[in-house]
């Protein structure tokens, strides 16, 4: 092998403000899911999470949740994504999956309590979340 792939292990720092605006926005638009952008910055594995955005166009339903990201202005900031699941399960969907967008996606379940939030990497493996 020419060429081996060290393997980063992720890991998330969310900042409690950060975390609050979240469950917030979470619980207004339940029982729609609610969708926002993560800003942040990225260090060798450690995703430090310290601000949000609404993204422009967005669009959500009891079981869907999305924005075009064509719309999108040009930010080496964004880091990932958060979205809710109204339904109660915080396991990322094939669809979740499949629309991945930065480097970790956010998933809070109902009821948007603070043990409510989980971190996942593109493939749908938990990343582990810390609170600062």
């Amino acid at each position: 092998m020419l060429f081996k792939k060290k393997k980063i292990e992720r890991q998330v720092s969310l900042e409690k403000k950060v975390l609050d605006s979240i469950l917030s926005y979470c619980q207004m638009k339940h029982p729609n899911e609610g969708i926002l952008i993560l800003k942040g910055k990225s260090k060798q594995g450690h995703i430090m999470i310290d601000g949000l955005v609404i993204p422009p166009f967005n669009y959500s339903g009891p079981t869907f949740a999305g924005f075009p990201h064509s719309f999108l202005p040009f930010d080496m900031s964004y880091v990932g994504i958060v979205h809710s699941h109204p339904s109660g399960s915080a396991e990322p969907s094939v669809t979740d999956l499949h629309n991945f967008f930065g480097l970790v996606s956010i998933i809070v379940q109902s009821p948007y309590g603070d043990n409510d939030v989980f971190a996942w990497d593109s493939n749908g493996n938990p990343v582990p979340i810390s609170i600062v």
